[in-house]
């Protein structure tokens, strides 16, 4: 063996003894890097921003898994703003987490079992603080993926056309002929390795860019299995039920894993100093692509089994991030929820809630109700009508969905929860304010023609129209909700409504108080009609001409002595 051979042997043996000291020592580093991020999140809220492609995304996983299921429908999610409500929960560490979370507070259930179990588990891991921090080191193995949701990159791969591998292994061998010639003639083979290695890195950087989202599911599903394999080394009686979904979806997957960690992510730096090398074998030897045209096969009809592992995993992820979100909030409940059945004589559904509050509201005001039938909300603009309404249907949603209430009790049936609050115009689809309008309230009344319990929340009814038509058809809207199995809630400036329904809905407001020319607001929920007017006070107070405010004052006056407009 020539000097100059001993040479390259050494130097190829220290650079792999250096390369896996410093994966290890990398390995380490992450970890506690890891679990003390972990414990600083805990009882906290994210701070993490989402676009709107991104929220989109990882809302695919709770429409595929509607079925028949009630799913809160857009135009409730946006008026409560549950997008955000979601972030500020989404304290998972994993792609199939936050999908589930997403999922859970999507689809609310009506099994109380369900709720139960999932109570028991966040229970569990809000008081065990070893057992929820092994989960997540395993689950985290899995990772985010900001780009596309985790759940997406399942069902693509349908979408793959098969193709040969003979291009890449003719390449790969001239890679080994690169890496064999430096043993015989040191300097030409690696000047010739080097030509060859440019021609592979042309190659595999034109043809990976057509396959990148693929290479990207499998990377995902081979992410998912890893963490299996720490999975199935778990004992924990308290998780069995996930522990032997998991490792059944795992065994089924064997042999879909061979050789599988070649195909891993195209960016190096994603998982350390381990991919950084890795990356350079597979423009080396093409095997990245090899092995993707192989494992394309190994996994079309698993997708079933791949998702039951997904959403195990999820599971367990998402209800740490609520057992996270309860230690956030300044108090909570447990929901005491009832089934409605329809009878002869039929029951009118109700809830009733003690001092809710509203967790994306900087230091709230808790406001008590009992609702058995309809509510008509009235009060001064910026007095809190809307807020407290969404708060009233946030905490109807969160009752049947993570199994919390954001309040010091809850007791109510089952509902369905829809609302028409935060419309605007439709441009692009040339509909008015109107229209819009008028479509929002007509879904929930067909939802009411099932005759299944909803609570629907309806902000200012018909506000799009005249003063005349409004109170007419509002009127007439909100009494046809009147019914047993239906808990409407209106918040409205009209008056006049509390006056036409009053043997159908009861009467709440909230108030204001002028003190030294500034309007004060409690935000306390009173029982009756409103009594008092802010909205021409509040030109005088912001400077507005004298004469525009008196006049709107004494024609304000006479009309109501009157009923006429001067």
């Amino acid at each position: 063996m020539t000097r100059e051979t001993m040479i390259t042997i050494f130097t190829i043996a220290l650079f792999v003894f250096v390369a896996g000291a410093w994966m290890l020592w990398d390995r380490r580093r992450q970890k506690q890097w890891f679990l003390a991020k972990l414990r600083r999140m805990w009882g906290s809220v994210t701070d993490r921003e989402y676009s709107s492609e991104e929220l989109e995304s990882i809302s695919h996983y709770a429409r595929r898994h509607q079925k028949d299921r009630f799913l809160i429908d857009d135009i409730t999610w946006n008026d409560l703003s549950m997008d955000q409500i979601f972030v500020n929960m989404n304290t998972t560490v994993s792609s199939c987490g936050e999908d589930v979370l997403y999922a859970m507070l999507r689809l609310p259930e009506f099994d109380e079992e369900v709720l139960k179990e999932r109570n028991r588990l966040i229970e569990y891991f809000r008081t065990h603080q070893k057992e929820r921090e092994d989960i997540q080191m395993l689950v985290r193995e899995v990772r985010k993926i900001s780009t596309m949701s985790l759940s997406d990159y399942i069902f693509v791969l349908k979408d793959v056309e098969q193709k040969g591998v003979a291009k890449y292994v003719i390449l790969a061998c001239l890679t080994l002929a690169g890496i064999g010639a430096i043993f015989v003639q040191p300097l030409t083979g690696a000047l010739l390795l080097l030509v060859i290695l440019c021609f592979n890195g042309y190659v595999h950087m034109k043809d990976s860019k057509k396959i990148e989202p693929y290479l990207n599911c499998f990377l995902c599903i081979l992410r998912l299995l890893k963490a299996a394999d720490g999975f199935s080394k778990m004992k924990n009686p308290e998780i069995q039920e996930q522990l032997d979904r998991i490792e059944g979806v795992r065994k089924k997957l064997q042999g879909f894993r061979r050789g599988a960690f070649l195909v891993t992510s195209a960016n190096a730096m994603q998982d350390g100093l381990e991919a950084f090398v890795l990356s350079y074998l597979k423009i080396m030897f093409q095997v990245d692509i090899i092995k993707f045209y192989s494992m394309v096969k190994g996994v079309r009809g698993h997708e079933a089994e791949i998702d039951e592992l997904f959403t195990a995993m999820g599971e367990l992820d998402a209800l740490i991030a609520v057992a996270s979100f309860r230690e956030y909030l300044p108090y909570y409940s447990i929901p005491e929820l009832r089934k409605w059945e329809e009878r002869k004589e039929m029951e009118q559904i109700s809830v009733e809630m003690k001092d809710l509050y509203h967790p994306l509201i900087p230091n709230p005001v808790a406001n008590s109700i009992r609702i058995a039938g309809g509510i008509l909300v009235t009060g001064s603009n910026a007095s809190g009508k809307s807020t407290f309404l969404k708060t009233v249907a946030l905490n109807a949603i969160l009752s049947q969905t993570i199994y919390t209430c954001i309040s010091h009790s809850y007791r109510g049936n089952y509902v369905k929860v829809m609302t028409s609050m935060a419309l605007r115009d439709n441009l692009e689809g040339g509909e008015s304010y109107y229209i819009v309008e008028i479509k929002s309230l007509q879904r929930i009344l067909k939802e009411c023609e099932k005759k299944q319990p909803v609570l629907c929340i309806v902000d200012e009814v018909l506000r799009g129209t005249n003063t005349i038509e409004r109170i007419a058809a509002s009127s007439r809207i909100l009494k046809y909700l009147s019914q047993p199995y239906v808990l409407p809630l209106a918040a409205t400036h009209d008056i006049e409504l509390s006056y036409i329904l009053e043997k159908q809905y009861e009467n709440y407001h909230f108030e204001e108080e002028i003190k030294d020319h500034d309007v004060l607001f409690n935000y306390q929920l009173k029982e009756g009609r409103a009594t008092t007017r802010n909205a021409i006070k509040l030109l005088e107070m912001i400077g507005y001409d004298q004469k525009i405010v008196s006049e709107a004052q004494e024609s304000a006056r006479k009309f109501e002595q009157t009923g006429i407009w001067e």
